[in-house]
């Protein structure tokens, strides 16, 4: 295999279509090579493109050129295979769907390719994008999870075989895969991106985001993916609110550690790596690091989530629960669950999750980014139950979010720091990353990349 997304980010790569020292049909055939050589050996991919996408880009380009203005142009990209793709099958990581060809791209994946890229294949996930624990392989110990469910996407960027990949989360489905793989994973404000010929399980949750392995390119991603004009006019007017911003020009930045109620899961090793990182964060004169507690509503967010989850679930698989013999024990046994939950409960659950939604927006009022762990620790043994974490609280309550590949386990393995801001702050997110980047807090790329044999 080749190295080159390793080494360049999507701006490096539009250097060199800009300098004549690469082509994007020469790229995207780097990216077939590398998945062929490692796709079947991790289990990232389901589908992937043939030698007649180089030729169509090939054609492409000598009639139209190469547009370095699209965020996009030339570069090879990873679609989850709950997506909807015209020119491959979307069969949702189930033998339900299998062959199964929508004919007609999802809208995120159309936004990808008007920006220029070209989708080399389609990741594995998760039956359903639910729990079930797939074929996909950890690729610093094959023997631990790599997380799910959007694993096949993860991997396939920390391999190497694409720059990019996207992703969706409902639970913890970005933030773990990206913190076991040694990653950068972002899952941005709750309705940013369409989820228009998409696989959807839970109305309140489903987010679609993404995986990289710079950090320059998650802003990119984000501009790439998301809905823009007044035709959207919530996301339109949140966006441009500048009063949703605490910051002002040449204040300080005000960073809240949470710890949250799942901090005794995390083992010791984890629980001293972020310490060390915030007292060290503390030292810094552009940062102020606060002790603002959160709400007391948070705390019953796994509770509030597994309720909301479970219920969607049992309704949306209704059909696919009657077939038992081809629907795995862990999404039979979450839809058993869901079917015993009635509806006066599911309604609770709800007005907590709104709740808990307002309570976090009031928070940020005193704070502009929150730090907590991505995950318990390091990846867990697959047949380990993974431990509950941070993730899926940010999820409920539509933070925006990015999980930084920034610590290693005593084994080596890496975990993640999540840094979260208000919603529809997504952009001071990526500033503030800009930031950490510049004083060398963060790194740009993932720290973690080794040779794949």
């Amino acid at each position: 295999m080749n190295d080159f997304f390793l080494k360049n980010s999507i701006a490096d790569i539009h250097k060199k279509f800009k300098q004549k020292e690469l082509s994007p049909a020469e790229v995207t055939s780097m990216s077939l090579e590398n998945i062929i050589s490692l796709g079947s050996k991790y289990g990232a991919w389901v589908a992937h493109e043939d030698n007649s996408l180089i030729s169509r880009i090939e054609k492409e380009t000598k009639e139209y050129g190469v547009d370095t203005e699209r965020l996009f142009e030339g570069i090879p990209i990873g679609i989850k295979d709950i997506f909807n793709t015209a020119e491959l099958p979307t069969q949702m990581g189930s033998p339900i769907w299998k062959d199964f060809t929508p004919g007609n791209d999802a809208r995120a994946v159309y936004h990808l390719k008007r920006q220029g890229a070209n989708v080399v294949g389609k990741t594995v996930t998760a039956e359903f994008a639910v729990h079930a624990l797939n074929e996909t392989l950890n690729p610093y110990d094959v023997a631990r999870t790599p997380g799910t469910s959007s694993s096949g996407s993860a991997v396939a960027v920390a391999l190497g075989t694409v720059p990019f990949a996207t992703g969706t989360q409902t639970a913890g489905s970005i933030i773990r895969p990206a913190s076991f793989c040694g990653i950068y994973g972002c899952k941005p404000s709750f309705g940013f991106i369409p989820r228009t010929g998409m696989l959807k399980t839970t109305d309140s949750l489903d987010t679609v985001g993404f995986f990289a392995l710079y950090q320059e390119d998650l802003k990119r991603g984000f501009d790439a993916l998301r809905v823009k004009g007044k035709n959207y006019p919530i996301s339109h007017a949140a966006i441009s609110d500048i009063s949703r911003q605490r910051k002002q020009d040449g204040e300080p930045w005000k960073v809240a550690f949470a710890r949250t109620h799942t901090w005794m899961n995390a083992p010791v090793y984890a629980q001293e790596a972020i310490e060390k990182y915030i007292s060290k964060l503390s030292t810094q004169k552009n940062i102020e690091v606060v002790d603002i507690s959160l709400p007391k509503s948070i705390e019953e967010a796994h509770e509030v989530h597994a309720t909301i989850y479970n219920k969607s679930l049992s309704y949306y698989f209704e059909g696919e629960h009657k077939q038992a013999d081809f629907v795995s024990l862990i999404m039979n046994k979450i839809i058993s669950e869901g079917i015993k939950i009635n509806a006066n409960d599911f309604k609770g659950a709800t007005v907590k999750q709104n709740k808990i939604i307002y309570d976090m927006d009031e928070y940020f009022k005193r704070c502009d980014v929150i730090i907590s762990l991505s995950t318990a620790g390091e990846a867990p043994l697959r047949d380990e139950t993974e431990a509950p974490d941070p993730a899926l609280m940010w999820t409920l309550s539509h933070l925006p979010v990015v999980s930084v590949p920034q610590f290693k386990s005593p084994n080596g393995l890496p975990f993640g720091m999540q840094v979260v801001a208000r919603k529809y702050n997504d952009y001071l997110l990526f500033e503030f990353l800009d930031y950490l980047q510049s004083i060398n807090l963060i790194p740009s790329m993932s720290a973690y990349l080794k040779d794949y044999e």
